[in-house]
Formats: structure tokens, C-alpha cells, sequence
């Protein structure tokens, strides 16, 4: 088997997160994504399937050694292909909420939330972007400090999934714990419980895409938390984040390919049934040749997102693997912008209605280049991994 292949196991497991997407969220989208609805109970059946647990050990509930992270993307991109927006709550429900407290908490903090989250009983949040911080995450304004034995927490974040819905039952935030050597702030990484005086999830976005997903900005007016809420060591904020996201730019292009791979399939479904001038519109070279567009960034979305993600699970060294997620992260994403844009374009005008579900999916792809990592800092990213010193 090389890196662009998945394995049988793989492909039955596909098969398998497939038809549950297309028993348990394909019908019920549109309704969700009108509806502004974050419907929990299919959350939490994705949990009972053990998405949720996918690269998580089995004293937690996860699937141990038969889970791994190429199995996640993969559930990801099945479940996105259906529904964008359950397909980045579960990339978040695993990505930001889980893995940072399975890969830096301490085994208390392990035991207490990660049953629930591996179970997909609760969700958590990851509060990284602020107002004036996204890119630029050294601005970040939000402070903690040590107070007879408790971090006291105030500012804000925003943009954050799964933060505020029924079953959120923590956020991992990272704030200003002090000032380093030189002047540089120490940032570290704070478990704030939902329910924490002081911590409030405000009311959801009103957002272009993603409809029925949670997302929401977060204040903390001296949120007060136990000295033993820190993840993992005092002053590696940074470097937890940066770990973070290096996963999450892969589970995002996983789930811009579920995102083109939707275009696919409505736009050869459509150019068959449509006639104009008594044939197919698919006998037109126009639109056969804009569905060959659509193949050939599929697989090649495909093949550089498996590829990064094949490299994370055989441990390959950790730049190969960050340039690898980059360039996966910008290729994919960005090409599920221009998929959508196609697939509308091979509708025509019903594209424009809300009735076919290609206009969900362009709504909803914008965004694929924006978070976890704007297109312009993926190409930073790539073009420093070259050498250059780019700022």
C-alpha cells in the first residue's frame, strides 16, 4: 500500500460512515440549515458510532489501535459530503476539543472530560481567535492570572465552534499568563468549564454558511477556575496551538474534499437529466468539461489530504508533516471554493435556489479558506518550509 491508498479497512469503514450520512443527516439538512438548528442528538449518534473516538485510547472510550487519523478524515469528509456543517462539528468536536486535553492534559484532567467528549455526550470548544488576534495570535489580549490558587480569566474570543451548545460542557482557552524574559508574553492554556461564573457563551453568529453549526463569541469577566485547570506546561500556549492546527489543516482539506466530491455527484447527476436543445447538457463540451474539472480537483484533493494524513499517522517528522498539512489545507480548500462556483454555474439558474442543495454547499465553502488557517498563511507556511524567510 503507498501513502495515497487507503487500506480495505478504510474503505469499509467509509462505507459505513456513508450510509449513516445519507440515513441519518442527507434528509434533514436543508431543514437544519434554514432552521439555524445544532441538532444534538445526531451529534451524539455520531458518538455512539465512535467518530468521536476515532484517536482515542480505549480506557477513554476511543477505538485504540482500530482508529487512527486517516479513519477520522475520512469519516469527516463522508460526513461533510452530505452536510458541511455536521461535518465541521465533528472536525471540531475531535480536532479542538478532544486532542488537546488527550495530547496535554494530565491524566486527572484526561479522566475527568475526555470519557463524555470521546462519547460525544458533551463537546468542547477551542478559544484561540480573538477580535484583534487570528493570524496574528501573538496579539492575543485575553489574560489569566494566579490568584490564592485559582487562574482569574478576562477577555474575549470569537469565532468559536461548539462553545455554546447544550451539551459544551468545556472550552481550553488560551490567555496571557505573564511576561517572559525580553518582554514576549507567556502564553498558556486554560480549562474553563461551562457553567464558570463569570464565562459566557453569547448569543450565536448569524452566519453566511455552516448554519447548524454552533458557533459563538465568549466572555470572561473574572472567570474564576482552579489552579489545576492549566493544560499541560505554563508558558507552551504557542506551541499547543500551533500543534492543534497543524491536525485540523488536514480534517479541514478532508472536509473540503467531501465539499468537492458533493459538487461532483450533483453536477453529473444534473447534466444527465437537464436537456436543452433535445440532448444532455452533458453532451455540451462546456459543461462536460467543467465536470472534468470538478474529477480532476477531487483526486488531486484527495490524494494531497490522505497523503498528509498518512504521514501523520507513520510519525514522519514534524515539518515534512506541517508542510505537507499546509499545502494539503490550501489546495483543498481552495478548490472546493471553485467547485462550488462550478457546480453552481452547471445548474444555471436553479443554482441560485435554495431548493437544491448546491447553494448550501456555496455558502458554506467560503470559509474552508479562512479558518484553521487563512490561504495566506498556508502559502507562508509553505514558502518558509522552502527556506524563505517570508513574514
Amino acid at each position: 500500500m503507498t501513502p495515497f491508498e487507503l487500506s480495505p479497512e478504510h474503505e469499509t469503514f467509509r462505507k459505513s460512515v456513508r450510509e449513516f450520512a445519507l440515513g441519518e443527516i442527507a434528509p434533514h439538512a436543508a431543514r437544519w440549515d434554514r432552521d439555524h438548528h445544532f441538532p444534538v442528538d445526531v451529534v451524539q449518534q455520531m458518538g455512539d458510532l465512535g467518530l468521536m473516538g476515532l484517536n482515542a485510547p480505549e480506557e477513554f472510550g476511543g477505538m485504540g489501535e482500530d482508529g487512527d487519523f486517516t479513519s477520522l478524515c475520512v469519516a469527516i469528509e463522508e460526513v461533510g459530503r452530505v452536510d458541511q456543517s455536521m461535518g465541521i462539528t465533528l472536525e471540531a468536536a475531535v480536532g479542538l476539543g478532544i486532542n488537546p486535553i488527550l495530547t496535554f492534559g494530565s491524566e486527572e484532567q484526561k479522566q475527568r472530560w475526555l470519557p463524555d467528549l470521546v462519547a460525544g455526550r458533551t463537546l468542547a470548544g477551542f478559544g484561540l481567535t480573538e477580535p484583534g488576534a487570528g493570524s496574528d495570535a501573538g496579539a492575543t489580549r485575553t489574560r489569566a492570572e494566579l490568584v490564592d490558587g485559582e487562574w482569574v480569566v478576562n477577555g474575549s474570543k470569537q469565532f468559536i465552534t461548539n462553545s455554546g451548545s447544550e451539551i459544551t460542557s468545556l472550552v481550553t482557552v488560551t490567555a496571557r499568563t505573564g511576561t517572559r524574559d525580553g518582554g514576549k508574553a507567556e502564553v498558556s492554556t486554560i480549562i474553563v468549564p461551562s457553567g464558570t461564573p463569570g464565562f459566557t457563551a453569547e448569543p450565536a453568529y448569524d452566519k453566511l454558511g455552516w448554519h447548524a453549526s454552533d458557533t459563538h463569541p465568549l466572555t470572561f469577566e473574572d472567570a474564576r477556575v482552579p489552579e489545576g485547570s492549566l493544560l499541560g506546561q505554563r508558558g507552551r500556549g504557542f506551541a499547543q496551538f500551533l500543534a492543534t492546527l497543524d491536525d485540523g489543516r488536514v480534517a479541514i482539506a478532508a472536509l473540503a474534499v467531501g465539499c468537492i466530491q458533493a459538487c461532483l455527484d450533483m453536477s453529473v447527476a444534473y447534466a444527465g437529466e437537464r436537456t436543452t436543445f433535445g440532448r444532455p447538457i452533458g453532451a455540451k463540451q462546456g459543461v462536460a468539461f467543467q465536470v472534468a474539472d470538478l474529477e480532476v480537483m477531487l483526486e488531486a484533493s484527495r490524494m494531497l489530504t490522505y497523503r498528509a494524513a498518512a504521514m501523520k499517522d507513520a510519525g514522519r517528522p514534524m515539518q515534512e508533516f506541517k508542510q505537507a498539512a499546509a499545502i494539503a489545507k490550501l489546495y483543498a480548500t481552495e478548490s472546493a471554493v471553485t467547485a462550488t462556483r462550478i457546480a453552481t454555474q452547471v445548474f444555471g439558474g436553479y443554482g441560485f435556489m435554495e431548493e437544491y442543495p448546491v447553494t448550501r454547499f456555496y455558502r458554506d465553502a467560503k470559509v474552508l479558506e479562512i479558518g484553521e488557517g487563512t490561504s495566506e498563511v498556508q502559502r507562508m507556511l509553505i514558502a518558509r518550509g522552502r527556506g524563505l524567510p517570508v513574514e
